[in-house]
């Protein structure tokens, strides 16, 4: 079994970054495929990004790329969203989710963290 638990959301403004980080137990966490989800209020969950077992290759949603970086330290059980240059449309709880068998950008993941708020201000 892997738990995972996001942290490091919060109110930023806009163009401003955050480092959102999401940490897991369980040994199993290196052997697995990381993905970032986000979901605004009233509106669908979207994939933001993945990253292989072994950190490369990773993948983005349009939305963000350029913008956003994901990567993991598995000696730290822990996988990370970089996000810069913050937009309002970036609103959202962010979650992180490991262990998908099927598409990194799918919702197929088998496990799922509980969410960290993202908030930019205009």
């Amino acid at each position: 079994q892997v738990q995972l638990v996001e942290s490091g959301g919060g109110l930023v403004q806009a163009g401003g970054s955050l480092r959102l980080s999401c940490t897991a137990s369980g040994r199993t966490f290196r052997s697995y495929p990381v993905g970032w989800f986000r979901q605004a209020r009233g509106k669908e969950r979207e994939f933001v990004a993945a990253v292989t077992w072994s950190g490369y290759p990773t993948y983005y949603a349009d939305s963000v790329k350029g913008r956003f970086t994901i990567s993991r330290d598995n000696a730290k059980n822990t996988a990370y969203l970089q996000m810069n240059s913050l937009k309002p449309e970036d609103t959202a709880i962010y979650y992180c989710a490991a262990g998908t068998s099927g598409g990194l950008t799918g919702y197929d993941y088998r496990y799922w963290g509980q969410g960290t708020q993202v908030t930019v201000s205009s």
